[in-house]
Formats: structure tokens, C-alpha cells, sequence
């Protein structure tokens, strides 16, 4: 494989989750800010707290931060950055 190619589907790899990750955190901002700005409207507001809009939110957060956090703890287990407790452990 050309490693160019490698290396564009490497970084891929890692911003694909982090975009993921953004727009998660973008989606459970703004279901906090919808909320708490109804408390300012002079007509009563029958809306609620946006649950499925924050659960979608904290759904793509957790696994765009998981997945590249678990990559650099992976990364750096096989390159032995890690403390003594995260090694792998030897039979």
C-alpha cells in the first residue's frame, strides 16, 4: 500500500471520531441552552428538556472521545509510555 494512502486513512481514522465527538458536544450544548433560554420567554413555554437531542449528544461524545483515547492508551502501552499498572501483563 502506498503510504501516503496509509497516512491520509490514519489520520482519517482519528478525525472522523474527533468531528464526532464535536458535534456530540455541540448537540448536548445546545440542548442546555434551549432549555435553559425558555425560562426567558414572556409566553409560557410547554417544551421540556430536549432528553433525545442531549442523549444523541453524550451518545457521540463517549464513543469519539473512547475511541481516541483508547488509541493513544493503546499506542502507548505497545511503546512503553505507560505506569507500571498499565502494562500488559506477562505469563
Amino acid at each position: 500500500m502506498n503510504p501516503l494512502l496509509a497516512r491520509l486513512i490514519a489520520v482519517l481514522l482519528l478525525v472522523i471520531p474527533g468531528l464526532a465527538a464535536t458535534f456530540g458536544f455541540l448537540e448536548m450544548k445546545d440542548a442546555v441552552f434551549a432549555y435553559v433560554a425558555s425560562f426567558g420567554e414572556e409566553s409560557p413555554s410547554t417544551t421540556g428538556f430536549g432528553w433525545g437531542q442531549f442523549i444523541f449528544g453524550l451518545l457521540l461524545f463517549g464513543v469519539g472521545v473512547g475511541f481516541i483515547g483508547g488509541w493513544i492508551f493503546f499506542r502507548d502501552r505497545k511503546r512503553n509510555y505507560v505506569a507500571p499498572r498499565f502494562k500488559a501483563k506477562r505469563k
